[in-house]
């Protein structure tokens, strides 16, 4: 039996010394939040921090990672919600079929705790994230009013929402 400290928790698993870290969260822990997108290291749907660092868990075998080493999935990051990066995504309305925005808010927050005032450089060289929807801009954004306090309508997209609501 192995371990590992999950948002804060050890948790025991059990799994092949060569299993990714991604498996082991999804299938042994139920944290689903974590995707699996190219398997590959490239997409980063599979995004996660271990001890603020984050990581592509799809390619990090689960026996790597120390009992001592902090992994926080997207369900650590806030479970309400009501992390920076969480509330500037919903109010900028970055994710469209979301699949790859797990991975995209955990290297903007990892980021941000990093870099307090990232330049357009600093986000490009942090958000290799892939997103097939084309969310970019909206991912700048976001990133932009995280670090600008989370005014949101500092972003300058103007986006009106159903309820009338301006961001």
């Amino acid at each position: 039996m192995a371990r590992l400290n999950v948002n804060g928790k050890l948790r025991d698993y059990e799994a092949e010394e060569d299993t990714p870290l991604l498996w082991v969260l999804r299938e042994q822990l139920g944290l689903t939040g974590t995707k699996y997108g190219c398997g590959v290291a490239q997409c980063g749907a599979c995004t996660v921090h271990i001890d603020g660092v984050p990581t592509r868990s799809c390619v990090r075998p689960a026996a790597t990672v120390g009992a001592n080493e902090k992994v926080v999935t997207i369900e650590g990051l806030s479970p309400d919600g009501s992390h920076p990066v969480q509330k500037a995504w919903a109010a900028l309305d970055v994710p469209q079929c979301g699949y790859c925005q797990s991975g995209m808010i955990m290297a903007a927050a990892a980021l941000l705790k990093q870099t307090t005032k990232p330049t357009d450089a600093d986000i490009d060289t942090a958000m290799s994230n892939i997103c097939r929807c084309g969310t970019y801009n909206r991912v700048r954004a976001a990133i932009k009013a995280v670090a600008q306090g989370g005014d949101t309508r500092a972003a300058g997209l103007a986006i009106v929402h159903v309820d009338g609501s301006v961001a």
